[in-house]
């Protein structure tokens, strides 16, 4: 089974890009003590990424019609493979990533924690089947849950190695990861919207409810223009009150550079957009953005390391 045409392996990669950047280009720069060791992390990455292997899995069978209208070169449920294989893969990457999840719940010793995994793994699968056909509601779940692999890693690697003497600390660290969540949730959330756009013919087609089908092109991309605004906002407020007050001028020459400028450039382009190509570029556009928006978090380290220094 050719696993990296079928779940999209440039997005996995990109998730465990996220959470190792957040741990050791962060966290272990900050020699606080964390809760799980490394390897037992790289477990947490993989969990992760084998529940969001498994989503992507249940989405391609679930997708074969629009798949085939939208990007038929892509489809592999139904060419390549036979849909019975493609569900025993859905069932092996979700077993194996809630199981480790029920692991680690247990190594900090709180298994209430696993539910976690499992909420995620059945979100996924409801998103596939109802959730995405429901306008904006399916984005907004997508959105979310990217948000919380971000969160997950203070849930299971700063939570549990809190304690009265570093609680300042811990708490102050856990507030800058919901800060890039809540970042991760608006630029998925733009480009979720995007990737509608970008499908519309082949949704429009099986009767589904996107915001692009309801809505139309020239009203979407409108929204979209608006909706840029609140990472632009939100980016140039945490520069002014957080990095040029504490002397952080390289991470903010950075930020401004490399995610505000393409957030700017979006906005543009977004405006005028007609055409399946024109959401293509621009939904690249935003992983760019996203990339970019998490590499900063070593930036950020790296400038008060040179600072402190």
């Amino acid at each position: 089974m050719n696993f990296l045409n079928l779940i999209r392996y440039q997005n996995l990669l990109m998730l465990a890009f996220m959470q190792l950047i957040f741990r050791y280009g962060f966290l272990k720069l900050q020699k606080n003590d964390l809760a799980l060791a490394d390897w037992q992390y790289a477990l947490l990455v993989l969990s992760t990424v084998l529940i969001a292997a498994a989503g992507y899995v249940i989405n391609d069978i679930f997708d074969q019609a629009t798949d085939l209208e939208n990007k038929p070169d892509r489809v592999i449920v139904g060419k390549t493979i036979s849909e019975a294989t493609a569900y025993n893969s859905y069932a092996f990457l979700n077993v194996s990533g809630v199981a480790i999840g029920f692991y680690l719940a247990n190594v900090i010793m709180r298994p209430n924690f696993a539910a976690i995994f499992v909420f995620t793994a059945a979100t996924l699968y409801i998103y596939a089947t109802s959730l995405k056909q429901m306008m904006l509601i399916g984005n907004i779940v997508v959105a979310l849950l990217l948000a919380v692999s971000v969160l997950i890693i203070g849930v299971f690697d700063i939570f549990p190695a809190t304690n009265s003497g570093n609680q300042e600390i811990m708490g102050s660290l856990f507030s800058i990861l919901l800060d890039y969540a809540i970042f991760a949730f608006m630029i998925n959330l733009l480009r979720e919207i995007v990737k509608d756009l970008e499908d519309l013919k082949g949704d429009y087609k099986v009767g589904m409810r996107t915001l692009a089908v309801i809505l139309g092109v020239q009203k979407t991309t409108k929204l979209l223009f608006v909706l840029s605004f609140s990472p632009i906002l939100a980016l140039l407020f945490y520069t002014n009150n957080y990095l040029i007050p504490n002397h952080l001028i390289v991470a903010a020459i950075y930020s401004l550079l490399f995610v505000l400028g393409p957030l700017i450039y979006f906005s543009i382009k977004i405006w005028s957009a007609t055409s399946k190509t024109d959401f293509s570029i621009l939904s690249k556009v935003l992983k760019w953005i996203l990339f970019f928006g998490i590499l900063s978090i070593l930036i950020i380290s790296l400038n008060i390391k040179h600072n402190a220094s």
